[in-house]
């Protein structure tokens, strides 16, 4: 059935996103814009690929907890690494935000080319792409029977644990932001730092804790990207545009975890329709690839014309604080 393909095929897709998305709203709920997302999803990719191809290269059988554990534990690493990095920059040493976030993408998008080539040539491979085939298995391995229940099998139940893992870190990040007290003084940091710190709030430590635990997460959605949607392929500039994606699906989110879900599904969807559409020439498919920007530049219309309160940023995103002004 082409439409249970395609939906799956969009979740699929989407799953990258969803997790770049919720990384980045919990980042930018503390005021920090971070826009090296997609270079610390490559980064959190490569790690991870890093992870499998020295375990595959030196044991005898794989492990399946190892298989999964150990590229899963590399990129929460590399992508951690990342976030301390740009907070060190912007909170530290109060650096420019904006720049910073597409200094880090570039930075994140070398370190991914040099570290696969490299693992590249070390494989024997003539050109920048690594197959990781068996580690794969074990990640896109399915929880579920899905071969048994159907279209509702292929579309909901046909995925790996990382795809439910990023619906359900979405959904408790939306809990913690709304319903607890570490949300609540996170988004006082990210509205008003000044009025935060003058009520006890430690600002530095909660920017610190919020982008590298939204980086790490970011990273997780590059993983599944090489280990899942890729079948455990790296290839060097692989990743296309899904970071910048993933950044336009928090404004289309409204700053809301939970609205990611669907907002992913339909990003992934508007990504590949153009394969379902036959007699495409390329100048077509490119045009279709730019509806989640067009629908995202719309929907950013629409907000600001409303001006509701709860569909905007956080008053102080992008901005440096200093104590010395409060």
């Amino acid at each position: 059935m082409m439409l249970a393909n395609f939906l799956q095929r969009a979740i699929m897709q989407g799953i990258p996103l969803l997790y770049g998305s919720t990384g980045e709203i919990i980042t930018e709920k503390s005021g920090n814009l971070n826009l090296g997302i997609p270079g610390i999803m490559y980064v959190g990719g490569i790690s991870g690929v890093i992870g499998a191809f020295f375990y595959e290269q030196h044991a005898a059988s794989l492990n399946p907890v190892l298989a999964v554990m150990i590229p899963l534990f590399c990129s929460i690493l590399g992508s951690l690494l990342m976030g301390l990095i740009y907070s060190f920059l912007t909170v530290t040493l109060r650096a420019n935000q904006n720049v910073t976030g597409l200094a880090l993408t570039t930075f994140g998008v070398g370190v991914g080319n040099f570290f696969g080539g490299s693992l590249a040539k070390l494989a024997g491979s003539d050109i920048p792409s690594i197959n990781l085939t068996q580690t794969s298995g074990f990640f896109r391995k399915q929880l579920f029977a899905a071969g048994d229940s159907g279209w509702f099998g292929q579309i909901f139940l046909s995925h790996s644990f990382l795809a439910y893992a990023s619906i359900v870190i979405s959904l408790v990040t939306a809990y913690v932001l709304s319903h607890t007290r570490i949300g609540l003084q996170l988004r006082a940091v990210g509205e008003n730092p000044a009025t935060a710190d003058a009520a006890g709030i430690n600002v530095g430590k909660y920017k610190y804790f919020a982008t590298c635990i939204g980086s790490v997460t970011a990273g997780l959605g590059g993983l599944y990207y090489v280990m899942d949607y890729a079948n455990g392929v790296w290839s060097n500039d692989g990743f296309g545009d899904r970071g910048w994606l993933a950044i336009a699906l928090v404004i289309f989110a409204v700053w809301r975890p939970n609205f990611s879900i669907l907002g992913s599904i339909l990003f992934g969807g508007l990504y590949i329709v153009h394969m379902y559409i036959r007699n495409l020439d390329v100048s077509g498919q490119e045009l279709f690839k730019m509806l989640p920007y067009v629908v995202t530049i719309l929907f950013l219309i629409v907000i600001s014309m409303r001006r509701k309160r709860e569909a905007q940023p956080p008053a102080h995103l992008g901005q440096s604080y200093f104590r010395e002004e409060r």
